[in-house]
């Protein structure tokens, strides 16, 4: 039951954000969008550090000085395989008027949800590999440190859901429908969060790879997508403040808690 809690956390970061569509009349300022696109940088790499990467060389310790190794190869292979997915998945990235990867007669608002869904693939990941961590009883991954990581992912996807379901509101769509693409958004992370706990636990010694790889997947996401959307036009402060934010946030509870 607590992995089920745990694994459910981030998606209903998401859902609680879609449901801004209920309350909210017009799209987040963009000037809010900025601040949490920032924020949602600063937890996402805060993450991927004390979460991910640091547990996956320290699993790896016995390897002495070439304990770096399994954490390098992850972390390339996680960048590659979002890299590879950004190549083949259309999609629109926010504030952006032409669409990435191959040709497809999607409108705006969806390409904007296939976004929004491909960045919650690492995320989700994140959130199994390090729950699978704790089902091995891995001494670099607590309770409450896998708890703090699903906790800091779920706060950053509240603005993502109500990015997904405002949009959708204003082009004309009904509340619930508008509330059901920003949840459905979000879906994507508990099924890749599952996927990666079994299959962590499958290949228990590949945690470390797991670890790094998702790492590296949401690396990718921040530098590629998350960042430049923030700070377009050159209006970086906002962006800059929020990724402090985000990043001290998301260190606290990984080192209070874990």
């Amino acid at each position: 039951m607590t992995i089920l809690v745990g694994l459910a956390i981030p998606f209903l970061g998401t859902t609680l954000g879609a449901a801004c569509v209920f309350f909210m009349k017009n799209e987040i300022k963009d000037w809010i969008q900025r601040a949490l696109l920032g924020f949602a940088s600063g937890v996402m790499i805060a993450a991927s550090v004390w979460s991910l990467l640091i547990p996956s060389i320290q699993m790896s310790d016995k390897m002495g000085r070439f304990a770096f190794t399994p954490a390098l190869i992850g972390l390339l292979l996680g960048i590659g395989f979002l890299f590879t997915l950004d190549k083949t998945i259309p999609h629109l990235h926010l504030n952006s008027e032409t669409h990435e990867g191959p040709k497809a007669k999607l409108n705006n608002t969806l390409m904007l949800m296939l976004a929004v869904t491909l960045h919650n693939i690492p995320e989700g990941m994140a959130v199994g590999v390090v729950f699978a961590g704790l089902m091995r009883n891995s001494a670099q991954i607590s309770v409450a440190g896998a708890f703090a990581l699903a906790i800091g992912i779920a706060i950053q996807n509240f603005p993502e859901g109500a990015i997904i379901s405002l949009p959708f509101r204003s082009e004309g769509n009904s509340k619930k429908k508008s509330f059901l693409y920003g949840v459905l958004s979000g879906a994507v992370e508990p099924a890749a969060a599952g996927l990666t706990l079994v299959l962590s636990g499958i290949i228990t010694a590949a945690l470390p790879y797991f670890l790094s790889f998702a790492a590296g997947a949401m690396i990718y996401v921040v530098v590629e997508e998350l960042l430049p959307e923030a700070s377009s036009d050159n209006k970086t402060d906002i962006c800059t403040l929020g990724f402090a934010a985000g990043f001290a946030i998301m260190m606290v509870l990984d080192v209070a808690l874990g």
